[in-house]
């Protein structure tokens, strides 16, 4: 039997194909359209949600069963002494609390560590990539998990919103200011930190929004991550809730503001979609973990 194994779930952005190929496994998380249960990466493409949400299909999110993390904990343990369990933020969802209760009990105690740093999307994406290289140089679940969160606080995404119908449907914005928003063109920038999620500034158009991501994101490397960035410790990462033509064409743009450096890309989740809606743009920055 192996050492050590990583179980995370779809908030990750790695899709089921993806996980099999890095030799993880990935819990689908579920949500609901129209009343039906659906699961992340499993029952409907990206085309067919989007073109629901478009058509103003009642979407929600919901947490994993404890039946459903018990099992994809039960088939890694068959492999594995222990796991690394990397759900989504506790910020932004009940999974994470549910999941660290159920690692307390029996046949899990000892075995499934589950961690909390705050992230979600490709950040973390590259959470399960850090915490495999960790096993590649013989760290334990328990001391990746202690490396991970200890770092937890060390990243940031700004998200262009093109429809604010979602954040008004998600309480984060009045019915009101959503209507003078829609008639001024008015597209918020949402700042996500460990445990949050603001808006950060109003813009007009999805062009001068983009261009405020992009200015906060160089700020926050040239103030915040300074040590990380002038060492090249860190990840610069994008996440769209868009179809792939617009998400390779923003990924472009991002090289050219961003000359040189690698950016990691993926598509935000369907979960993460329900809230920010088809057209948004995300932009996001992770310190690799010191250890």
């Amino acid at each position: 039997m192996k050492k050590t194994g990583i179980v995370t779930d779809s908030h990750s952005s790695i899709s089921q194909e993806l996980a099999a190929n890095m030799g993880i496994l990935v819990l689908p998380m579920p949500f609901y359209i129209n009343g039906r249960t659906c699961l992340e990466g499993i029952d409907l493409s990206r085309e067919e949600f989007f073109r629901l949400q478009r058509e103003g299909a009642d979407i929600s999110t919901s947490s994993p069963s404890p039946a459903d993390v018990m099992d994809i904990w039960d088939r890694a343990l068959s492999e594995y002494e222990e796991i690394v369990y990397i759900p989504i933020s506790s910020g932004l969802s009940g999974s994470y609390s549910a999941a660290e209760m159920l690692s307390r009990e029996e046949p899990y105690e000892g075995r499934v560590f589950v961690v909390d740093n705050g992230r979600v999307s490709t950040p973390m994406h590259v959470t399960v990539l850090d915490a495999m290289e960790m096993i590649e140089k013989g760290k334990n679940a328990a001391e990746i998990k202690e490396i991970l969160e200890k770092f937890r606080a060390e990243q940031v995404i700004y998200v262009a919103i093109d429809n604010i119908e979602y954040l008004k449907k998600g309480g984060r914005v009045s019915p009101a200011a959503a209507a003078i928003a829609t008639v001024l063109n008015i597209k918020p920038v949402v700042k996500f930190d460990v445990g949050s999620l603001d808006v950060y500034k109003k813009c007009r158009g999805m062009q001068a929004a983009e261009k405020e991501m992009f200015k906060a994101l160089k700020n926050d490397l040239m103030t915040r991550f300074k040590d990380w960035y002038e060492k090249g410790d860190y990840y610069l990462m994008t996440a769209t809730a868009v179809l792939k033509d617009a998400n390779d064409a923003f990924v472009e743009r991002v090289k050219a503001e961003f000359p040189g450096v690698p950016v990691y890309s993926d598509y935000l989740s369907l979960g993460t979609s329900c809230h920010i809606g088809y057209g948004g743009m995300g932009v996001a920055v992770s310190c690799k973990p010191r250890y």
